[in-house]
């Protein structure tokens, strides 16, 4: 018998973690909530939506979990904080592994993970609480990864790197082997990390420039 799932949000994250629970895990959604100042709508993805506020008058605690399905807003600081919300309840969260990533049996993980298809996740890895791991990364051995953070789309974290708490590190990015991401650091799409990052730092790839030449002068492409 699947186990029954409330979704916190009605946005584009709480759709694909739709998706992905009702198509590849043991859950089954049962419901949306959302703070009662955002409950606009009766239902989303078919499915009935109800004020977080008082969503223990609707469903009982030991009867179902949460996942909270807020993407990076404010280095994840909101979603860190819904879920101390859904906690105070006394609900359970509830984490999406997807069958489609490779995660090696002594791979130590947090409670409300989200981590998608064609994530490589080796062995000795550890993974903390409320992280979103998007499709396509590598994550090296011996690799520590803290709580609240957001990594994109193919990401290389090389082998025995740490990751502190609520960082945002966009796709296409790498980081080399053996350093330390420290606390809120915000690293931007394709940008290569080499060194340690310093706390609540910014980190921007430079951009690609745009040659003098049109696209039909090059020749030998």
């Amino acid at each position: 018998m699947n186990k029954k799932l409330i979704i916190l949000g009605i946005g584009k994250t709480a759709e694909l973690a739709h998706y992905y629970f009702t198509n590849d895990s043991l859950f089954e959604v049962v419901a949306f909530t959302v703070d009662s100042k955002y409950v606009d709508i009766d239902t989303f993805c078919g499915l009935p939506v109800y004020e977080f506020e008082n969503i223990e008058t609707r469903f009982l605690v030991e009867d179902v979990y949460i996942f909270v399905a807020i993407a990076n807003s404010q280095m994840n600081k909101i979603r860190e904080n819904k879920i101390k919300e859904v906690r105070k309840k006394g609900y359970r969260l509830a984490s999406y592994i997807s069958t489609m990533a490779t995660l090696f049996e002594n791979v130590k993980l947090g409670e409300h993970c989200f981590i998608l298809e064609d994530n490589t996740i080796q062995p000795f890895v550890e993974i903390g609480e409320n992280n979103i791991l998007w499709s396509g990364n590598h994550i090296g051995h011996h690799s520590k990864i803290g709580h609240n953070n957001f990594i994109t789309s193919h990401v290389v974290v090389s082998g025995n790197t740490v990751i502190g708490n609520n960082c945002f590190i966009g796709v296409n990015s790498s980081l080399r082997d053996g350093i330390e991401i420290a606390d809120e650091s915000l690293i931007g799409a394709g940008s290569f990390i080499s060194r340690n990052t310093e706390e609540k730092g910014v980190y921007k790839a430079k951009f690609a420039e745009k040659s003098n030449l049109n696209s039909d002068q090059i020749k030998g492409m």
